[in-house]
């Protein structure tokens, strides 16, 4: 059973108080935001409903959270499920405040300490041993409603159920990934990642690289953030980051390699400068006349940026696996590659040297730095990679020791097996702790349960009478590959299965269509081919929309055009809390063509009232703008107010509880009798709508607005949406209105200056505005 979460109470309107506030707003806790004073709350809550990315999932979240002062506020806690304390990070104005919490706290009451590094244990030095019982640290990364991780820091005085009550709240309502840290200075990802950082920064020197050469380097060609070194130092603020270096340097004199902690020269004179990143708008990067420039970190001089000129790097960027990359990358005989050697070797020592000291358990490190710092491995997870023994190997290189941990993976021969288990420091293997609720299509297809699959997409099944299609191809663009396993899986399903879920292990569920086939068959003139593309893909959308099963579609991150349309065809949407949803395709000058104009159609249709007279046009114009103003949810819950969700629809807090998620939602469905919605026709508002859309655009092109080509694609737009040159209040069949987007489709694509946008967006990553 979920532990009750109705209200929550947190104390200090900072940045970081703020935005927790946010979070469990958004989880839909009721949230009291105190500080010193109600205007202190009150400008701390403002800041927080300005912030971008965005802190809040939708502005009605925002009403959830109330202000006031520590003096008229703290009577609140007594009223709490659980009291999140966030003020300056300084012991003794924390201690002071939780003597102040405990005179109004009761049993039962939650208390946590959102720190990045400050002693736990000293924070309830002299409480009674009740409030000790209920206290903990809770260290939220920023900006906690996208970062993954919370580190969950108990005192030998925390009641373990009051541990397990934190963890399952923070999975369940948060949508955390939740690890055990133990009570050291950083924890876990702050001490492992700002090591890293610092070293990097270092060995930058040393090898004489510069700041664009090292972020391409330490980026996603070795499984790290796209974001790397100097860029993720631009925005976490190189303040922040110095303030923890400095307190780890601090509060560590017996750390073998305290002196990394110490920030060299160069960024000292960085933050005497206010250079501190983003929040200064320069760090070690500065936009300037529309060009992003890097900084010399010798002459503190801005210059363009310098990109690394390597056949190995080259050569590493088209490999897939990860293993060969990173091989391809270090054997080459160049400074990038000892600089990569060095990094590698010194990091992964140092982290295996933490273990038991900062955690007891490798699993922890490896999610700490894969949830908060975004790698793709956490180091034991790439020290198997690489190879425990070369690793040790190259410890001797650098006149390094191996730390017992690294001795004793390369005696057993690695930190993880296959089985499932991973080592525990002097105490063998034993089984990596399981998430209850969590799963993915990688463990189905370990088991054996795929059933079929192409390049794009495979047919897994995934127990309990579902049958799942994983997309799998890079940013999932719809092709041939997947249009074959979505009819393939909606057939199958129907005669062997209960229901039907599409979703992926992917970041993101779809970008949508493969623009560059398109235009190269519209260059080509291949337009009965392209004609029968677009007409697959809408027979596939139908047929999902009319399966006998329940079809489950589980989008998460970027769902966009095709991809969005995919998501409109689902008998229900079961979303991460983070999807972006959008019918985007006016971008590239052409309308939604897989169902999507149909379907924002008909849920205008279905809004108008039965049998009352009403003006459709409101109605008409929301679902109209959706699409012609390419919008993009935030969230799952703003795509819900788009009318890109239904109010049916689901949205699933922890992205990496969606799948399972996803299955349970088609199998009650099943158990419910199931059965696809009824083909009725659709009610559409024809010429009276296009001549009313015909007023508004000529007003939007006269004021310049918009331009001539944009009033073209709002023409055909509008032309589908209304139902063509009929009556107001006909009833078409979806068929029909599925024929006039395919021939909108055609035709725009078939004109130059949509064709110039799709070559842009292909090129730049930008839209053109032609």
């Amino acid at each position: 059973m979920i532990p009750q979460l109705s209200k929550a109470v947190v104390l200090g309107a900072g940045t970081m108080g703020a935005q927790i506030a946010a979070h469990l707003a958004n989880a839909g806790v009721q949230v009291a935001l105190l500080d010193l004073d109600r205007e202190t709350s009150e400008q701390g809550l403002k800041r927080a409903t300005k912030a971008r990315p965005a802190a809040f999932t939708s502005a009605g979240r925002q009403r959830l959270v109330e202000t006031a002062g520590f003096d008229d506020g703290l009577a609140q806690v007594g009223e709490a499920d659980w009291v999140i304390e966030a003020i300056v990070e300084r012991l003794e104005p924390k201690r002071e405040l939780l003597a102040r919490v405990e005179a109004a706290w009761r049993a039962g009451t939650i208390v946590s300490t959102n720190t990045s590094g400050i002693p736990i244990a000293q924070m309830v030095a002299g409480r009674s041993s009740e409030f000790a019982r209920h206290f903990l640290g809770t260290h939220f990364f920023n900006p906690p409603r996208y970062l993954y991780l919370l580190e969950l820091i108990p005192t030998p005085h925390t009641d373990p159920a009051i541990y397990a009550r934190v963890a399952e709240l923070a999975e369940h309502r948060l949508g955390k990934g939740v690890v055990r840290a133990k009570d050291t200075p950083a924890f876990i990802a702050n001490r492992i990642g700002t090591h890293n950082l610092s070293l990097a920064v270092r060995l930058m020197l040393k090898y004489e690289l510069s700041v664009a050469e090292v972020d391409e380097l330490t980026g996603p060609l070795i499984g790290r953030p796209r974001s790397a070194t100097f860029r993720t130092l631009d925005l976490v603020g190189l303040d922040v980051v110095a303030q923890v270096a400095a307190h780890a340097y601090q509060s560590l004199p017996g750390d073998p390699d305290r002196e990394t902690f110490k920030l060299p020269e160069p960024l000292t004179s960085m933050l005497e400068r206010g250079w501190l990143g983003e929040k200064s708008n320069q760090g070690f990067y500065r936009r300037q006349n529309g060009e992003i420039l890097a900084l010399d970190l010798e002459t503190l001089e801005y210059r363009p940026r310098r990109g690394l000129r390597s056949a190995a790097v080259e050569m590493a960027r088209g490999l897939d696996d990860p293993r060969r990359r990173l091989d391809t990358l270090l054997m080459a005989d160049e400074p990038a590659a000892r600089f990569l050697h060095e990094l590698l070797a010194r990091s992964l020592c140092y982290a295996a040297g933490r273990v038991p000291e900062i955690a007891d358990d490798i699993t922890a490190v490896d999610r700490a730095m894969r949830w908060g710092f975004g790698w793709e491995r956490g180091p034991f997870e790439t020290c198997d990679l690489l190879g425990v023994d070369r690793v040790k190997l190259w410890l001797k290189e650098f006149g390094l020791e191996a730390p017992p941990l690294l001795r004793e993976a390369a005696e057993q021969g690695g930190f993880y097996r296959r089985d499932g288990t991973r080592l525990a420091p002097g105490r063998g293997y034993s089984p990596v702790p399981v998430r209850q609720g969590v799963m993915t299509f990688a463990d189905h297809r370990a088991a054996g349960r795929k059933l079929a699959g192409n390049a794009g997409a495979s047919l897994v099944e995934l127990g309990e009478g579902i049958l799942g299609v994983e997309l799998h191809s890079k940013l999932n663009i719809l092709g041939h590959d997947i249009m074959a396993m979505l009819h393939q899986g909606v057939e199958r399903a129907s005669r062997e299965f209960d229901g039907l879920v599409i979703a992926t292990d992917a970041v993101d569920f779809s970008a949508g269509a493969n623009l560059m086939l398109l235009l190269i068959e519209a260059d080509e003139g291949n337009w009965p081919e392209l004609d029968l593309m677009v007409r697959q893909f809408q027979q596939v959308i139908t047929a999902l929309r009319r399966s006998p099963v329940p079809v489950v579609v589980a989008p998460r991150g970027r769902a966009l055009a095709g991809g969005c349309e995919l998501c409109l065809a689902g008998s229900v949407v079961q979303a991460a809390a983070e999807t972006y949803l959008g019918l985007v395709e006016v971008g590239v000058g052409l309308i939604p063509a897989g169902g999507g104009t149909t379907e924002m159609a008909r849920r205008a249709a279905a809004r108008l009232p039965g049998g009352v007279p009403a003006d459709s046009l409101p109605l008409l114009r929301w679902a109209f703008e959706t699409i012609a103003l390419a919008k993009v949810s935030t969230s799952a819950e703003e795509a819900r107010e788009l009318g890109l969700l239904k109010e049916s629809d689901r949205i699933t807090i922890n992205a990496d509880r969606l799948l399972h998620a996803a299955r349970a939602t088609a199998r009650y469905l099943a158990d419910q009798g199931y059965a696809p919605p009824p083909d009725a026709p659709i009610r559409v508002i024809g010429r009276k709508g296009i001549a009313a859309t015909e007023a508004i655009l000529y007003n939007l092109r006269a004021g310049n607005y918009i331009s001539d080509h944009d009033l073209l694609v709002a023409r055909r737009l509008a032309h589908v949406m209304c139902g063509g040159e009929v009556p107001e209040g006909s009833e078409v069949a979806a068929e029909y209105l599925l024929d006039l987007e395919r021939e909108a489709f055609l035709d725009l694509l078939g004109q130059p200056k949509s064709q110039e946008r799709m070559r842009h967006i292909l090129k730049t990553g930008k839209p053109l505005r032609n």
